[in-house]
């Protein structure tokens, strides 16, 4: 069994037998992984509280052929992120990041953009701030990262280009749509003021380094909202967890 070391973020975990527990790890060079981690739960446990949800750390991996779990044989953690499991406000919104990162990304399949723009996010929920705006934003970056920018440049039902009235947002089409595709649409689209297009717009083509500077508040920050929470439903094929899954998911 080859030996692989990684950085990784632990995106949650779950109990598994007597004493161990099964962790996904969002790692730098594998992409969304599995590991099990032997005794994990017992008192003396050489994991101790390692393996938290949100932790920044550095992993060595045993890969066994034909299996789709690793062993996880040592854990050193970089950033606990203690903070984010202290204060409701911020844990719900680190849970926010790595249920979406959890739900949309496929597994071994390492892109270190993600990688970075998770250790980026939970960098920023630890350092203050508005917790729901920083989660926003994140999901924002990441579903342009992995393939799913929504598109506000045009129709994305028909492709038309020029809009009549207020924009319409379908999260089942995956962007802007005009009244006419709108009208046809499954599911209820969200409106979305100019205000609140021109923000989302700005949201998807500024660098990272810049994306922090804007703000939104009031209507647009609900729009806006409304739109991204609906659009990562349709990406991950189901609506995602509230915070309170931590309660059953941090170590004992």
């Amino acid at each position: 069994m080859p030996l692989v070391k990684t950085a990784a973020i632990v995106l949650k975990s779950r109990k598994w037998g007597e004493a161990d527990r099964i962790v996904t790890f969002y790692a730098e060079r594998l992409g969304k992984i599995r590991g099990v981690a032997r005794g994990a739960r017992r008192q003396k446990s050489r994991f101790g509280s390692a393996l938290e949800p949100f932790t920044l750390c550095h992993l060595n991996l045993f890969e066994k052929p034909g299996d789709s779990l690793f062993r996880i044989s040592h854990v050193d953690p970089v950033h606990p992120f203690h903070s984010l499991r202290e204060d409701l406000t911020q844990m719900a919104s680190a849970a926010r990041m790595v249920n979406v990162v959890a739900a949309v990304t496929p597994d071994g399949d390492p892109d270190a953009r993600v990688f970075q723009t998770l250790e980026q996010g939970l960098h920023s929920l630890h350092g203050g701030g508005d917790p729901a705006y920083t989660a926003l934003l994140f999901q924002i970056r990441l579903l342009g990262l992995i393939g799913f920018r929504p598109q506000t440049d045009h129709c994305a039902a028909c492709g038309k280009t020029r809009l009549a009235g207020d924009p319409q947002f379908s999260p089942a089409a995956g962007g802007l749509v005009c009244a006419l595709c709108a009208a046809r649409q499954s599911a209820r689209c969200v409106r979305l003021s100019r205000g609140s297009l021109l923000f989302l717009q700005q949201a998807l083509r500024l660098a990272p380094s810049l994306v922090t500077r804007l703000k939104a508040t009031g209507q647009v920050r609900t729009e806006v909202e409304e739109a991204i929470d609906g659009y990562v439903t349709v990406v991950a094929g189901k609506r995602l967890p509230a915070a309170d899954f931590l309660a059953s998911a941090m170590p004992v």
